[in-house]
């Protein structure tokens, strides 16, 4: 076997723009900084970022699809390419979002961390081993505990980095003790050569300890019931530019590189739920959390009168259909599930946006505090429209056909006669509780009164309202024309 560092380098050339952008930035304010306010480092910061995310992205289009590389510690293909360039787009997004300097103290820290996480999300796409697999998630976990807390105007923003912490260490411990036994089992730290040893070991009982603490450890960082616990403390505590990183980009990452080790690596472990008898595996219980998924975060987004806890809760029905996609990439193929991860992530970036612009004007947590949007800024209340219907899955926008791609290769599988297809008519079924608390964000936005004391106009930042007008863009033309990314995985 061969080891080309040249060949690795430019493989990693996204993730090292990221990492020299993350120390520019830095750097440049420590030499620069003592002289400028914090509106003028938060500019500064924030072009530099940009800029990195951008040579990220020219980097991740140099490096191609040319396969493994390294030994096989990574791959360059399209999945890894799209999935890197979607979660640049998300965090170029974010970054265009952040909140004002009243609100964010140290802009150039949080620009620098940014970077690193999203660096962390770059590596999650292509990775094929399980050290790097790790080191990936913990790279990302790290910044974004953080940047959770970043709000330093707001008691619960501490809270939320000390939970998001707790929960995000305990799902690390269990990956760490998942991914040890597997390697003990097989001998291998390669998603493909663990497959293979597992093709002739089959089953037994510390391998299904081993498989459970990975499933553990991915429902935490999925925030998929029942461990979903750390998700609406995090969503309504965080700044909304870092709740809208850890609800798009982390998801996307996320949910790709546990598919990429689910089915080459543990594909032979998965079982079987497509119809009866029910074969244990892993599949079973992923269906198990999917399903927990879909009725607890649909019912109890119900119940939610703040709108970022209505909105983590949606995240955790999402997390639900995600699985779906899961479930189906194993004989479809990872372009439902992408199109999904992806699409869903333009929505919640573009939500979390307009959370985070009215912030600035006052405040924005309760659904109240939307009241009459349409009248205080006509720009974010019709962005708002299209990605809350997005969320929804309202045609012809892209949330739409995501589920349409989801929820058709499940039945694709075994249609309605099997476990498999009964979820996912559980989870269509359960698209109308959710189409009701999406309407309740419009009803405020859109129908409702301004607020006595909340009837100014709202300024929209030139920055700010660029990215939400490019996300809601895109979700109408992903909606609309869904070939040309589903095609990148025929």
């Amino acid at each position: 076997m061969t080891l080309s560092y040249a060949e690795l380098f430019r493989a990693l050339l996204p993730e090292t723009a990221l990492v020299l952008g993350a120390l520019v930035v830095l750097g440049y304010d420590l030499a620069t900084g003592k002289g400028r306010t914090a509106a003028q480092r938060l500019r500064t910061s924030t072009g530099i970022g940009l800029a990195a995310l951008v040579a990220a992205a020219y980097g991740t289009i140099f490096a191609g699809t040319g396969g493994p590389v390294f030994g096989d510690v990574f791959i360059l293909d399209n999945l890894s390419l799209a999935t890197r360039l979607g979660v640049l787009l998300l965090g170029g997004l974010t970054m265009a979002l952040l909140p004002g300097v009243a609100r964010l103290r140290h802009p150039v820290e949080y620009v620098a961390l940014l970077l690193l996480a999203t660096s962390g999300f770059t590596l999650m796409a292509g990775a094929q081993q399980l050290l790097v697999a790790f080191l990936a998630i913990e790279l990302a976990s790290l910044s974004l505990y953080a940047l959770a807390g970043f709000d330093k105007s707001r008691p619960e923003s501490a809270e939320a980095a000390l939970k998001y912490f707790l929960f995000g260490a305990m799902s690390a411990a269990f990956l760490l003790f998942g991914f040890s036994l597997l390697y003990g089992l097989t001998g291998s730290l390669h998603f493909t050569q663990i497959g293979q040893a597992l093709a002739l070991q089959g089953m037994s009982p510390l391998l299904m300890v081993g498989l459970t603490m990975v499933l553990v450890a991915f429902g935490f960082k999925a925030a998929a019931a029942p461990f979903h616990l750390w998700a609406p403390d995090v969503y309504q505590g965080a700044p909304a530019s870092s709740a809208a990183l850890i609800a798009s980009a982390s998801k996307l990452a996320g949910f790709v590189l546990f598919t990429r080790l689910l089915w080459p690596g543990l594909g032979y472990t998965a079982g079987r739920v497509v119809d009866l008898p029910i074969i244990v595996g892993w599949l079973p219980v992923v269906a198990v959390l999917a399903f927990a998924s879909l009725f607890l975060g649909n019912f109890a987004a119900l119940a939610q009168s703040n709108v970022r806890r209505l909105l983590a809760y949606s995240a955790i029905a999402h997390a639900g259909a995600l699985l779906l996609g899961v479930i189906a990439a194993g004989r479809a193929g990872p372009g439902a599930l992408f199109y999904y991860a992806a699409t869903y992530g333009l929505a919640t970036v573009g939500a979390f946006g307009v959370v985070a612009v009215v912030e600035r004007a006052g405040r924005c947590q309760d659904l109240s505090d939307l009241a009459g949007l349409y009248k205080r800024s006509p720009l974010l209340a019709g962005v708002l429209a299209v990605f809350v219907l997005s969320l929804a899955g309202v045609p012809p926008l892209a949330g739409f056909f995501g589920k349409f791609a989801v929820f058709a290769s499940v039945l694709k599988l075994g249609g309605l006669n099997g476990p498999a297809g009964w979820l996912t008519i559980t989870a269509i079924a359960l698209s109308a509780v959710a189409l009701y608390y999406y309407l309740l964000i419009l009803k405020q936005a859109l129908v409702a009164s301004p607020q006595d004391k909340a009837d100014a106009p709202i300024a929209v930042p030139v920055l700010a309202g660029m990215a939400l007008l490019v996300a809601a863009a895109l979700l109408v033309v992903l909606g609309v024309f869904p070939s040309p990314v589903l095609h990148l995985f025929s």
